[in-house]
C-alpha cells in the first residue's frame, strides 16, 4: 500500500510543525475530546489554544462490492474566544480511500462553537452543560465528502461520578444535505462516554454512540468505542481507540491514535 505509506510520512510533515514551542507554558491541562466520538461540556481559557489530531484507519464491508478502507488524518483546533466559550475547527487534511478504485484528496471542514453555561473548568467541580452549534463545509469532493452542507446542534453534559468516574453525554439533532431529491434529511445524534481516572495520568474510556439514518435509504447506526488517554505531562497526551458498528451500515472495525497539545492561558 504505497499510498498509505505516503501518507503517513505526510502525516508526520503537517503534525510536527503544529506542535507549538511554548506548549510547555500551558495553565490549563490538557483535556482532549478525542479518541472517542463524544465532546466534553468543557471550555478552553480564553486566550489559550488546543490541538488533537491523530490518523484513523477503518476497513466497511460493501455488499456485492470490494471492501471500503478509509485512512484519514484528522485535526481538530480549539481556540478559547472568551469564559466559557470556544471555537472549533475540524479538518481533515488528507483522506486515503479505496473500495472500487483509489482516492487521495482533503476531507470536509467543519467549523463550529461551544458555549458552556454552567459549570467549573476542571471535570471534577460538578455538572457542566453547554452547547455546540456547528456547520460542515462541502470541500471535499465525492467519494470522500457528500459535496452537501450539514449543520447541526448538539447539548453537551459532563458530570464526575464517584471512585474517579466520569461521563460525558452528547444529544442533538442535524440537518444533512441530500441529492436526488435536493434538501435535507433530519437526523438525531447521541452518544455517551464514561471514563476512568485508573492512574492520575492514564484514563481507559469505553462509548456508545448513535444516530439515526444520514441518506433517505439508509439504516440507524449503533456503535462501541473503547480507547485510552495517557497524560504525559499538564500540556500534552496521547491517545489509541478501536471502534465497531455494532447495528446499521459503518465500519466493521477502525482503529485510531494520535495526540493533543494546549497552549496560552
Amino acid at each position: 500500500m504505497p499510498r498509505a505509506a505516503r501518507f503517513l510520512g505526510l502525516f508526520a510533515l503537517i503534525a510536527v510543525p503544529l506542535v507549538p514551542t511554548s506548549a510547555a507554558v500551558a495553565r490549563q491541562e490538557v483535556e482532549p475530546d478525542r479518541p472517542d466520538i463524544t465532546d466534553s461540556a468543557q471550555t478552553i481559557s480564553p486566550g489559550g489554544f488546543q490541538l488533537e489530531t491523530g490518523l484513523e484507519y477503518g476497513r466497511t464491508r460493501i455488499g456485492g462490492s470490494p471492501a471500503e478502507r478509509r485512512l484519514s488524518l484528522d485535526t481538530t483546533l480549539r481556540i478559547g474566544l472568551a469564559e466559557r466559550l470556544e471555537l472549533l475547527v475540524d479538518a481533515q487534511p488528507v483522506v486515503w480511500l479505496r473500495n472500487e478504485r483509489e482516492d487521495v484528496n482533503r476531507g470536509d471542514l467543519t467549523l463550529g462553537l461551544k458555549y458552556r453555561f454552567d459549570g467549573s473548568d476542571e471535570r471534577e467541580e460538578g455538572l457542566a452543560v453547554a452547547l455546540r452549534p456547528f456547520v460542515k463545509l462541502p470541500v471535499a469532493d465525492a467519494p470522500i465528502g457528500s459535496e452537501r452542507t450539514d449543520f447541526g446542534l448538539l447539548v453537551l453534559l459532563s458530570q464526575p461520578l464517584p471512585a474517579d468516574f466520569s461521563v460525558d453525554v452528547n444529544a442533538g439533532i442535524a440537518a444533512i444535505g441530500q441529492r436526488r431529491p435536493e434538501g435535507f434529511l433530519v437526523q438525531g445524534l447521541a452518544s455517551a462516554s464514561l471514563s476512568y481516572k485508573l492512574t492520575p495520568r492514564l484514563s481507559p474510556l469505553v462509548e456508545l454512540f448513535f444516530q439515526t439514518k444520514d441518506e433517505r435509504e439508509g439504516r440507524e447506526l449503533l456503535g462501541l468505542t473503547a480507547g485510552v488517554v495517557y497524560l504525559l505531562n499538564e500540556s500534552f497526551s496521547v491517545d489509541a481507540a478501536m471502534r465497531t458498528t455494532l447495528v446499521g451500515r459503518g465500519p466493521d472495525w477502525a482503529v485510531t491514535a494520535g495526540f493533543s497539545v494546549r497552549w496560552g492561558k
